[in-house]
């Protein structure tokens, strides 16, 4: 998912930053150059995730099927935290559009986002794209507002 947060909100123009575990993000390993990331001293991904949705004003998940593993770990922080947080699945039968999520972000007051969602390995046919289309459509309309 992070993959597609970056490269849509990169595309858009909209500032990105994001804390990751001891040697990168990515389920392959290290990602460099174009993505900006702050790299926190610990491999622990729970400290991640709860550094990701401290820091933000709100989450914003991304999902299909049920909420898991650290997807699951990020909606569980914005309750911990009493934070803002909206699901956005992507395999309900009407999905929520991106001028909700809008409305959404305004009515939150919201100005740094937290975007969280299930790894690509989660889902053999993969979801990074099905997402990125969602964020592209989403932070170009945001861009606009």
């Amino acid at each position: 998912m992070d993959r597609a947060v970056f490269d849509a909100a990169i595309r858009t123009g909209l500032p990105v930053d994001i804390y990751c575990t001891k040697g990168g993000p990515a389920e392959d390993g290290l990602i460099t150059g174009r993505y900006p990331f702050q790299e926190l001293e610990t491999s622990q991904c729970r400290v991640r995730i709860e550094n990701n949705v401290v820091v933000s004003d709100g989450t914003l998940i991304i999902n299909k099927g049920p909420l898991t593993r650290g997807t699951k770990l990020s909606y569980d922080f914005t309750v911990k935290h009493f934070m803002p947080c909206l699901i956005v699945q992507l395999d309900a039968e009407q999905v929520i559009p991106a001028s909700g999520v809008i409305r959404w972000i305004h009515g939150q007051r919201i100005t740094t986002l937290n975007v969280a969602g299930p790894k690509e390995s989660k889902f053999p046919e993969g979801i990074y794209q099905e997402a990125y289309s969602y964020l592209d459509k989403l932070f170009v309309m945001l861009k606009d507002t």
